[in-house]
């Protein structure tokens, strides 16, 4: 049985694709729900480091980013600045920060389960605040090289 792969568009039969990918842009060949996406990113390996210590040999596919933005809501705000005058920590700011950066991650790894990726490799996170006329929004830029596991030779 011939289909089409979602990506390329070109015809493939069923039993020429590898893992699900198809042969000739090395994409996932099937549309998937998000729900699985998500299930199936999940497996993308993520690290700061330009290399794996197992020394896997991995062709680079490109470099990928996720943007996320969270705003900080009043209350928030408020305990934060009372934070700011007494010193210590503040743990509401900590958490936004933590889901930030978890929500962004998720994101990088979606989008590299996308390109048919195993892993991302370089990563770095960006954070940055806008804030002014009472509102507060905090943000990160995740980005990394999205590379796929090779036979070493």
């Amino acid at each position: 049985m011939s289909s089409n792969c979602k990506n390329c568009g070109k015809k493939f039969l069923e039993h020429t694709l590898k893992e699900g990918l198809c042969v000739d842009c090395q994409r996932p060949a099937y549309a998937t729900s998000p729900s699985e996406e998500n299930r199936r990113s999940g497996r993308i390996l993520v690290t700061t480091a330009s290399h794996f210590g197992s020394g896997k040999a991995f062709t680079e596919l490109e470099i990928i980013t996720a943007e996320c933005v969270l705003g900080m809501n009043i209350f928030r705000d408020f305990f934060s600045s009372i934070t700011d005058i007494v010193g210590g920590r503040s743990n509401a700011t900590q958490k936004i920060l933590k889901d930030l950066r978890k929500t962004c991650l998720a994101e990088l790894k979606l989008e590299a389960y996308r390109l048919g990726a195993d892993a991302v490799i370089g990563v770095d996170l960006d954070y940055s605040e806008f804030s002014g006329g009472g509102k507060s929004m905090l943000f990160l830029i995740a980005s990394g090289t999205a590379v796929k596991f090779t036979e070493a030779k």
